[in-house]
């Protein structure tokens, strides 16, 4: 009976006693398990954490690696630039030496020319000095004489040489041609031409049919009067008109006019001839 009375009691000591034990185990491990969730949830923001900032390194990495690509590429060019360059300052150098020495030769060549011009005005003035030295102030008012290129022009107003509105030779003009004729006589190896120009007022004569009849007449009479008075050989002279087409000046003034109605002897000699006729005749003194 005691036994029976004490095996519940002994059984339920015992179920308290475990009932205890587990609690506090129960208890502990409730705690550890907080705590592993707390360090799981710690845990986990750092991972979160690092993955940004993985991800920021990883963002940072490209952009330099795309940074040191055209840090690269910009080089390249720069160093082909440079070769470039070099190339070109080596043939900028020598296109330059060129040049300077295209420049010098030019320099030279135009120093040539301009004393060649200056050479030629002198002997192209002495030699008008030679030809003029026989005449008077007053008739070179009438008579023009200049040298180009080595050939002689000697221009002669129609009012010294022609009666008015003829062909005929005037009595004037006798000792001026007779002096131009010993001019050309002096140099007999020179072909001469003797060309008739006129303004352009039309002719009203009835033997001459128009203006190139009149300057053709003109000249016509010269080369006679030098041929026949003057004693200039015939061989050498050649008669022209050129009517009112050989203009000098302008026909709508009165002036223009007198100054296109002209004869012109023209003296062509060679260059040899040429040299030898600025060293005859000197000016007569003063």
């Amino acid at each position: 009976m005691k036994i029976r009375i004490l095996l519940p009691v002994i059984l339920l000591a015992a179920a308290v006693t475990q009932s205890c034990v587990s609690n506090k185990k129960y208890a502990e491990l409730q705690s550890d398990y907080n705590k592993s969730l707390d360090t799981n949830r710690n845990l986990k923001q750092s991972w979160q954490v690092t993955q940004q900032e993985l991800a920021g390194s990883r963002s940072r990495v490209q952009s330099l690696e795309e940074q040191i690509a055209t840090a690269k590429t910009n080089a390249a060019a720069l160093q082909d630039a440079l070769s470039k360059c070099l190339a070109g300052t080596s043939q900028g150098n020598a296109n330059i030496s060129k040049l300077a020495d295209q420049i010098t030769a030019s320099d030279k060549y135009i120093q040539h020319l301009v004393e060649l011009k200056n050479k030629s005005d002198s002997l192209n003035q002495i030699l008008t000095n030679n030809l003029t030295r026989s005449l008077t102030p007053d008739e070179t008012k009438d008579v023009d004489i200049k040298v180009l290129k080595g050939v002689v022009y000697i221009s002669l107003s129609d009012n010294m040489l022609y009666k008015s509105g003829s062909y005929m030779i005037s009595d004037k003009a006798g000792v001026t041609l007779s002096k131009i004729a010993k001019i050309i006589n002096d140099y007999s190896n020179y072909d001469v031409l003797i060309e008739g120009n006129t303004d352009n007022v039309p002719i009203s004569q009835v033997n001459i049919r128009n203006n190139w009849d009149l300057s053709a007449l003109r000249a016509s009479s010269v080369v006679q009067a030098l041929q026949t008075t003057y004693n200039v050989d015939p061989k050498r002279l050649t008669a022209g008109g050129r009517g009112e087409y050989n203009t000098i000046a302008d026909n709508a003034t009165a002036m223009g006019k007198a100054q296109n109605r002209r004869t012109q002897i023209i003296i062509t000699p060679k260059l040899d001839q040429f040299m030898t006729l600025i060293g005859k005749g000197t000016p007569p003194a003063q």
